[in-house]
């Protein structure tokens, strides 16, 4: 039954190769740091170099911003020590959608930048995100650097899934987000082999000091979890100072970032990275953004290093394909494709809310077959989407059904846990912060494939209640009454 199309409930990243990088991945939304705990106001508010609660370097750093032009007495935020570990906190009240800070473009760190420099040379067409963070790496090692003070208060890692041990990435067995980490640390190891030999080797006068591959992950990680998105030509820009803005769920809007023009000094105007607060803050308080409202929990963790506690972030991804062995493959194929999908679809299903709407007509092509399959005939072509959007068959509808159900359970066979054992260890709450995020993340993958499960078995119980596509042809051409006979005429 289930060998007429293929449904993978674990994303195992088949498709990897060292010069394509795995599903969804992108660098943009926002960077966080540290642990994500409930907002909370601020213990210590940068106000003098000698406060002890504020490390040096960040005090450094804060005198630098001042004395480029960056900051001011006007500024309405400062460096502070939060729950977090670090954020920007109000040292007044400030309105919403109040600007808190703007930054000069000389400041940004972005693929510009990198190919203004002195390495700017080699970085041509290799991918963005490698050039900036070849040049990360570089301006790290110069001791003259214009970000010397940004650098030095950068993490040396962050909790991040690509920079977890053996011991704490066997948490996560059975998730998709082990599967996930896995295949972004081989891409990004298989990313640097390749531009070690290629630009890094041959070009040792512009890298003196030997790149490891530990050093392009600190890279990778940086930009994965600081860099901006969105802005009107950057798709990828570090922004320092910006950086230390810490996410909250409270937040529930995206548009915070803007690129302006503006005044950057004293006699010069350029484009400015402009930060607005999305909520009323009195002094004292800290500021928040939305890092990005369609990340999942796996998401989160992979790319920033915490999870939400709530459970609108559990999600699971199901990825469905059209079976190269199907005697129908390339009119699936052509279907597919003409309506936005591909030999491959991935759904992303989110616990307790409605499935993917393209997901069902998907599953519909892929099982179509038997008496069924005239709708695959060029003459329906145009039409034949809709008719999968609405049961084609009791047949089709119950396979589905039951394949999916099939998958869900398989999937769920693989957690050496329970849902019971997770929630027991979470209410205990003395398990470390990546401890804790791996049955987090668990626990709520869990969740979703058992709502998945009971979406499936719910439609499979109600299958002769519903209506299919011969009934509907028939009511269209006016051969069924009012009670669902079949009208004949002599």
């Amino acid at each position: 039954m289930s060998n007429l199309f293929s449904l993978n409930p674990s994303s195992s990243f088949p498709y990897l190769s060292p010069l394509t990088p795995p599903k969804k991945f992108s660098f943009w939304k926002a960077k966080p740091t540290f642990q994500l705990k409930k907002p909370a106001l601020v213990t210590s508010v940068l106000s003098t170099k000698t406060d002890p609660q504020i490390p040096q370097s960040v005090q450094t750093f804060w005198q630098w911003l001042c004395d480029e032009g960056v900051v001011s007495s006007k500024t309405p935020v400062k460096p502070g020590v939060v729950p977090e570990g670090l954020g920007l906190v109000a040292t007044r009240d400030i309105a919403k959608n109040e600007v808190v800070l703007e930054v000069p473009k000389r400041f940004w760190i972005n693929p510009d930048a990198a190919a203004a420099s002195e390495i700017g040379s080699v970085c041509s067409g290799l991918k963005p995100w490698i050039a900036v963070a070849l040049f990360l790496l570089a301006e790290k090692s110069r001791e003259d650097s214009k970000w010397k003070f940004y650098f030095e208060i950068l993490p040396q890692s962050t909790d991040s899934t690509i920079f977890w041990s053996d011991e704490e990435l066997a948490e996560l067995q059975g998730t998709q987000l082990l599967s996930t980490t896995l295949g972004v640390k081989e891409y990004v190891q298989n990313e640097f082999l390749k531009v070690e030999a290629e630009v890094i080797l041959p070009n040792q006068k512009l890298f003196p000091s030997p790149i490891t591959l530990d050093e392009f992950f600190w890279a990778f990680g940086i930009l994965r979890s600081r860099a901006f998105s969105r802005l009107r030509n950057q798709n990828l820009v570090v922004i320092p100072f910006a950086d230390l803005i810490n996410h909250s769920d409270i937040v529930t809007t995206e548009d915070h970032a803007h690129e302006v023009r503006g005044p950057a000094g004293l006699f010069s105007w350029d484009y400015l990275f402009s930060l607005r607060s999305p909520l009323h803050l009195k002094a004292g308080e800290q500021v928040f953004i939305q890092y990005d409202l369609n990340k999942s929990n796996a998401d989160m963790a992979l790319d920033y290093g915490f999870v939400e506690s709530g459970s609108n972030r559990d999600a699971f991804t199901l990825t469905l394909e059209i079976s190269e062995s199907d005697q129908f493959f390339g009119d699936k194929l052509d279907i597919a494709e003409t309506n936005g999908l591909g030999e491959t679809a991935y759904f992303d299903v989110k616990l307790d809310r409605p499935l993917p709407p393209a997901m069902l007509p998907y599953l519909r092509l892929v099982a179509l077959g038997g008496t069924d399959a005239f709708l695959l005939e060029s003459i329906f072509r145009n039409a034949v989407w809709g008719h999968l959007e609405l049961p084609v068959s009791h047949a089709n509808e119950e396979l589905i059904c039951q394949v999916v159900q099939k998958a869900c359970k398989s999937a769920l066979s693989g957690y050496p846990t329970t849902i019971e054992q997770d929630e027991k260890l979470i209410e205990r709450g003395n398990l470390c912060t990546r401890h804790e995020m791996a049955v987090k993340i668990r626990a709520g993958e869990k969740k979703v494939l058992q709502h998945i499960d009971k979406i499936f078995a719910e439609r499979e119980s109600e299958l002769d209640g519903l209506e299919y596509y011969q009934e509907r042809r028939l009511k269209d051409l006016g051969l069924v009454g009012e009670q669902g006979e079949i009208i004949f005429w002599e």
